[in-house]
């Protein structure tokens, strides 16, 4: 027989004057004038328990404390009036108990269990088991899994193929750390834990199954942030001849599918398509918040001919490698703030690798501020009329060299809309970025690097360029990747993939890996290159910061069960921890002090 007829999130007034038994833990016991009242709680709501003096269950109520596991039976009644819970569901009834039995006595929990608490992260880890007996966790894992089985659901009705890839496989660089794995049986030889699927689903292509997707699980040994885990999930997924258009419309119904499903939010797509040199030019950064305007100004080529002389320069050098540019945004509203407020923008800037950030405000007279005196009445007027400044507005301007610039001035821009309360949870905007260079420059180390990986294609109009733009100018090949973005954060990558192993070869030379190198890394993946691989391309976007967007979580930390510390460490289980002489000479590993 079952512990339990409802839930505690299921009773209403309809159930009145019927019997129930409820199973789940104590939330709170109040005493009033010797009646004991009892929240229970399960994962599907809390119910109110009436315990009248006089009676076993009385006394047993008594006994009851914190978190301690319950079984009760009793009457369902309406509450009297003027005790109705309007925020909760269960709010217009109470149980009169008949018995009571305590399942599990519980020791005092090291922090409260309530919905707002501001308890050190490392601590809720630690008793995770706790944490997740929170309303907002709970509500964080069933949205995830809401969100993946919709759009499992909605791949399924487009015929994709469910594929598992294999955990255990060979490492292979990605641009991150591999997790790797030693063999007992090979000595000396190790697995690499997968940082995603990539050579997987391609080969999947090679192989005919012509849409493949996979709630993929991926490890990266990498430095963690409040938007990284160790560990993490993506939806992953593949098809065969396919242009870009494709892609982006599966994915699309994917994920506005998701959203429906656990957050019951239309996405609307298809959702706008953005150059990258678009992006950079109107928002300074590849990943915009698009919920509001405050779109960049290019004043590079006026500043040619202006009097100051921060901005001549830098436009001066325009068009050279390296070279300058001049941006400009109206952050409208802002005159009013003070010199303090604006002083911190400078700061900000100085965060984000500039030296500060110029500035001007309108006012009725024309315009004032930091900079004012280096322009003349004319220059002042026409620099109002790019900008659009009407009184009240704060004009804030970057110059110097591009990649410094777009450095400051696109996290300045979200940084402003913060301010402005612009950035408003609930509103959600969605774009595509395309057409991204195939490489780029690291600006630590000055090497050439791939900007997505090194299967992506080139596109269609270099390709008769590959070789004579790989030896004189491999910065302006263009590359056939796209990113998807929400409100600022980059939520996935994908492309249209190299198909042909000579082309994949040439990539690999360029990128400094010699043909034994290649070889020994992705030695399968070329030679299946060859067996009429097909034109395709695929995408990847990352669940767990799906759901933190979707629930305005603060950290990813919230939308994962078992997520691990900054130092990539589990308090709850103690993991990593160190392993037996015994268990290491079976992997013929040794270890040093």
């Amino acid at each position: 027989m079952s512990l339990r007829t409802h839930t505690c999130g299921e009773l209403r007034a309809s159930h009145i004057d019927q019997p129930a038994t409820l199973a789940g833990w104590v939330e709170n016991r109040r005493d009033h004038g010797g009646v004991f009242f009892i929240d229970i709680r399960d994962r599907y709501g809390v119910t109110q328990v009436v315990f009248n003096p006089g009676t076993d269950a009385h006394k047993r109520a008594s006994e009851v404390g914190p978190e301690y596991c319950i079984h009760v039976a009793g009457m369902v009644r309406r509450r009297p009036d003027g005790t109705v819970n309007k925020e909760r569901g269960t709010g217009e009834i109470e149980v009169v108990a008949q018995s009571l039995e305590i399942l599990n006595a519980s020791k005092t929990p090291p922090f409260e269990i309530v919905d707002r608490i501001d308890t050190a992260p490392e601590l809720r880890m630690k008793y995770r088991y706790l944490d997740l007996r929170r309303r907002p966790m709970q509500r964080a894992l069933v949205a995830r899994a809401e969100f993946c089985r919709a759009l499992r659901n909605h791949l399924a009705s487009q015929q994709f193929v469910e594929v598992e890839t294999p955990m255990l496989t060979k490492a292979t660089p990605e641009g991150a750390r591999d997790y790797l794995v030693p063999s007992r049986v090979h000595a000396g030889h190790f697995y690499a834990l997968p940082q995603s699927p990539q050579i997987f689903k391609q080969i999947l292509m090679i192989a005919g199954m012509d849409r493949y997707f996979q709630v993929a699980r991926c490890l990266r040994d990498e430095d963690l942030r409040a938007d990284r885990q160790p560990e993490f999930t993506q939806i992953d997924l593949e098809m065969s001849f396919v242009e870009p258009e494709d892609v982006w419309a599966q994915v699309e119904g994917s994920i506005s599918a998701g959203f429906a499903a656990a957050f019951g939010v239309d996405l609307q797509p298809p959702f706008p398509r953005i150059a990258y040199k678009e992006a950079m030019l109107k928002y300074g950064i590849d990943k915009p918040d698009l919920r509001f305007g405050m779109q960049f100004v290019d004043l590079t080529d006026y500043s040619k001919s202006c009097n100051f002389k921060v901005f001549r320069e830098a436009a001066d050098s325009a068009g050279l490698v390296g070279g300058g540019i001049v941006r400009g945004v109206n952050a409208k509203g802002a005159g009013g703030w003070s010199r303090k407020e604006i002083d911190a923008l400078s700061t900000f800037a100085q965060e984000h690798g500039g030296k500060g950030v110029a500035w001007l405000r309108v006012v009725e007279s024309g315009l004032d501020g930091s900079i004012a005196k280096f322009f003349s009445d004319g220059e002042k007027v026409t620099i109002r009329e790019m900008l659009a400044g009407q009184p009240g507005d704060l004009l804030l301007f970057g110059a110097g060299d591009e990649t410094t610039v777009n450095g400051v001035m696109g996290p300045l821009r979200h940084h402003l809309g913060d301010k402005l309360g612009l950035r408003k949870f609930g509103t959600f905007k969605c774009a595509w970025i395309r057409d991204f260079p195939m490489f780029e420059r690291n600006t630590k180390t000055g090497a050439i690097e791939p900007t997505n990986h090194p299967f992506t294609s080139p596109t269609e109009s270099d390709l008769n360029r590959l070789t004579e733009k790989l030896q004189n100018d491999p910065l302006s090949l263009g590359g056939r990747g796209y990113d998807l973005v929400m409100n600022g954060w980059e939520l996935g990558s994908g492309s249209i993939r190299i198909h042909r192993r000579d082309m994949q070869e040439r990539i690999f030379e360029f990128l400094g890996l010699k043909r034994e190198e290649y070889e020994a890394k992705f030695g399968f993946l070329l030679e299946a290159l060859e067996y009429g691989a097909p034109p395709h391309g695929g995408f990847a976007y990352g669940v767990d910061r799906t759901i933190a967007l979707g629930l305005g979580l603060d950290s990813l930390r919230d939308a994962v069960a078992f997520p691990k510390t900054s130092a990539a460490a589990d308090p709850m289980t103690g993991a990593p921890s160190p392993v037996s002489d015994e268990q290491l000479r079976d992997v013929h590993i040794r270890t040093i002090e």
